[in-house]
């Protein structure tokens, strides 16, 4: 597959694409983003990606680079380039090229990058078995609401998770309560309810988050959206994960401990199959 990135109005070849050395986005993590899901060449749940998008940017200031009907035809042309029917597409806008300084100086011009990559769905057998998730301090700056590029704390603790022979970790704060996943949603199943932490500034309120909420309403499902303890979701009857690119995988293990019977329950491999339908509709 032809492998052709966006950056700053030019379609290039992504072994030669790249930003100046003083972006803000590369020095200072000033920078936000998105990843979409494609499917069968649709961009999965545009909107609710476009309102998270306006958003993180007006929380730290910077406009929109151009109106969401331009966004997307760059989108277009970047998937026709790339001849791409299933992936993702990353979406990076960072505040600008500026001499390195804190102040932020007036007048900076957006940088906006976008790539594209295959996505396959998960494994089958990590949707039919479940996954492991461990659990982590959570460290994060307490603005994890904004989809900021400043990831390390993530990324330290997705790796802390394999390291000790799990899929995610789940990050806890000082009170003991789970706020997310190092790059998912976390929601339980407590008393015939769905559960999951409210989006507040404590968690990023995912875009499968979103979906999944409306599906569950949909469905009928009880849903609350409130804080969840690591001693609630250990003693849960199910628990499962969210994101772009796990789509919802059953969680069947906290820190070597079975949840629940230790395998996928019915209300988890319900939404498995529901979010499957909103996924591939239309192919």
């Amino acid at each position: 597959m032809p492998r052709i990135s966006y950056v700053n109005g030019q379609y290039v070849r992504h072994s030669r694409a790249g930003v100046h050395i003083e972006d803000r986005g590369y020095q200072f993590a000033d920078a936000v983003y998105e990843v979409i899901a494609v499917v069968g060449g649709r961009l999965i749940d545009e909107a609710l990606h476009f309102d998270r998008l306006e958003r993180s940017l007006s929380e730290i200031g910077i406009d929109m680079p151009f109106s969401r009907a331009h966004f997307v035809l760059k989108m277009r042309e970047l998937l026709r380039l790339n001849r791409l029917r299933n992936g993702t597409l990353y979406l990076q806008v960072s505040r600008g090229v500026a001499k390195r300084e804190h102040r932020i100086p007036e007048g900076l011009v957006p940088s906006v990058v976008m790539t594209v990559r295959p996505l396959a769905p998960p494994p089958a057998a990590l949707v039919e078995n479940g996954i492991a998730v461990v659990t982590v301090a959570d460290i994060r700056w307490k603005r994890p609401d904004i989809k900021s590029v400043a990831l390390l704390p993530n990324v330290l603790a997705k790796q802390e998770a394999v390291a000790r022979g799990g899929f995610e970790a789940w990050l806890v704060d000082e009170a003991g309560v789970v706020t997310e996943g190092s790059s998912t949603n976390a929601w339980i199943v407590a008393g015939g309810k769905l559960v999951t932490h409210p989006a507040d500034t404590a968690i990023l309120n995912g875009v499968t988050r979103l979906a999944l909420l409306e599906i569950a309403a949909e469905q009928g499902l009880a849903v609350e959206e409130r804080p969840f303890s690591i001693d609630e979701a250990r003693a849960a009857d199910e628990a499962f994960l969210t994101s772009t690119t796990s789509f919802v995988l059953p969680v069947v293990k906290i820190d070597d401990a079975p949840v629940g019977d230790g395998r996928p329950g019915a209300f988890t491999r319900t939404l498995v199959e529901r979010y499957g339908g909103h996924l591939w509709r239309g192919e």
